[in-house]
C-alpha cells in the first residue's frame, strides 16, 4: 500500500506538507499552489489511496448508520431494508451497518449499545414489541444520536417516526370485503403485544359499528408472539375449519398469514376465492405472484425504508452537532390492491 511517506519521499515535500495537502487541511492554506500540484501529481502516479479510516478518526465522524431489524428473514422487513439501503447508497456517504435482532429483547439491547460503542452517527429501528422504549429512548438523549423508527410513533423529542395509519388500512379491508357482500367474516389478529394490531382492529370495529356489522367472537383469532407468519394463517384457520363456524371471507392480519390461511383452505377443498375471499395487509413482493395473487392492503415498504433514510440524513446534515435534533412524525397512507383471491360470496349470485 502507498503510504504517505512514500508521497513525500518522492516528490521531495515533508510527510507535514504531504498530509496537509492530501487530507485538504486547512493548514495547506499556507502551501504554494504549484507545491500542492506536485504533491497531488506525485500520488496519482504511485496510485496512493487515503486510509479512510484514520480520517474518520481525526474527524471524529465515522460515516456509518447503524439498522436495527427484528427478523431479516422477514419479508416486510426485507423491503423496508431495500428502501433504507437505497437512499443510503444514493447519498453515498453513509455506510449502513445492519444487525438482525431475532425478536430477542437482550439481542436488541447488546445490539444497540455496541452500534454507539462504534460511533455510527444514526440509527435507523424497525419497531416492534421487542424494543424497551424507555431505556432506548433515554440512551438516545444521553448520546443525541439522530434515529428513525420505523412502523411505530413513539412520543419523544429525539426520536422521528414513519408509520402507516394501520387503522385506515383495516378498514379500507374490511369495507371491500362487506361491499363484495360478505357477513361472515373470519378474522386473524396479530399478536397483542405489537402496537400495529391494535391500530388495525380498531379500524375492523370501527367500520363494524358503522354499518351495524356484527362480529362472530368464535371467529376471531389471535397470533401470539414468537409464532406470527405462515404457519400460524395456517393453524389458526385450521381451527377455524375444524370448529365447524361457516364464513365467506378471511381478515389477515398480514400478508404472510393469508399465505398460511390459503394453503389451509384448499388442503380442506376449500376454494379462493370461490368458496372464501381472503384478504392480507402490507403487499409483500410474494403478493402478486401467490396463488392466486393476493388482494391487499399496499403499504409501500420500500417507500418507507427510502423515508426514514431520508429523514435521518436530513437530521445528520448538522456538520458540528450544535442544532437541536429536528424529528418527524410522518404517517403514510395505505392503499387496497385488488387481485384474485377475493370475490363476492357465493351464495351471492355475482360469481363469473
Amino acid at each position: 500500500m502507498v503510504t504517505i511517506n512514500d508521497v513525500a519521499r518522492k516528490s521531495g515535500f515533508s510527510k507535514t506538507a504531504v498530509s496537509f495537502v492530501l487530507n485538504n487541511s486547512s493548514l495547506a492554506k499556507g502551501i504554494p499552489d504549484e507545491t500542492k500540484e506536485r504533491i497531488r501529481r506525485v500520488a496519482r502516479e504511485l496510485g496512493y489511496q487515503p486510509n479512510q479510516l484514520a480520517r474518520y478518526l481525526r474527524q471524529k465522524r465515522s460515516n456509518t448508520v447503524g439498522v436495527v431489524v427484528y427478523d431479516i428473514s422477514d419479508p416486510y422487513c426485507a423491503q423496508i431494508l431495500r428502501g433504507v439501503e437505497e437512499a443510503l447508497f444514493r447519498h453515498e456517504r453513509y455506510l449502513p451497518i445492519v444487525t438482525d435482532v431475532q425478536n430477542d429483547r437482550v439481542r436488541f439491547q447488546r445490539y444497540v449499545r455496541k452500534l454507539l460503542e462504534r460511533q455510527v452517527e444514526g440509527l435507523i429501528v424497525l419497531g416492534n414489541s421487542v424494543h424497551p422504549e424507555q431505556e432506548l429512548l433515554g440512551t438516545l438523549r444521553d448520546c443525541r444520536i439522530p434515529t428513525v423508527i420505523m412502523g411505530r410513533q413513539m412520543q419523544s423529542d429525539v426520536v422521528s417516526s414513519i408509520t402507516v395509519d394501520n387503522e385506515s388500512g383495516a378498514r379500507i379491508a374490511l369495507e371491500y370485503l362487506h361491499g363484495l357482500g360478505h357477513r361472515r367474516i373470519a378474522f386473524i389478529r396479530g399478536p397483542k403485544a405489537m402496537i400495529d394490531s391494535g391500530q388495525r382492529w380498531t379500524g375492523v370495529e370501527t367500520f363494524a359499528r358503522k354499518v351495524g356489522m356484527a362480529i362472530d367472537r368464535n371467529l376471531v383469532l389471535d397470533s401470539h408472539l414468537p409464532e406470527t407468519g405462515q404457519e400460524v394463517g395456517h393453524e389458526l384457520t385450521l381451527r377455524l375449519i375444524r370448529n365447524g363456524n361457516a364464513f365467506t371471507a378471511m381478515h389477515a392480519y398480514d400478508d404472510v398469514t393469508a399465505f398460511g390461511a390459503i394453503r389451509a383452505l384448499s388442503e380442506n377443498g376449500i376454494d379462493v376465492p370461490g368458496k372464501c375471499s381472503v384478504i392480507g395487509f402490507d403487499d409483500i413482493a410474494m403478493s402478486a405472484y401467490f396463488n392466486p395473487p393476493l388482494t391487499t392492503i399496499q403499504q409501500d415498504l420500500e417507500l418507507q425504508g427510502s423515508t426514514g433514510a431520508k429523514v435521518l440524513l436530513a437530521a445528520l446534515s448538522d456538520p458540528d452537532g450544535t442544532r437541536p435534533l429536528a424529528t418527524k412524525c410522518l404517517r403514510l397512507k395505505p392503499r387496497l390492491v385488488i387481485r384474485a383471491s377475493t370475490a363476492p360470496p357465493p351464495d351471492s349470485g355475482k360469481h363469473g
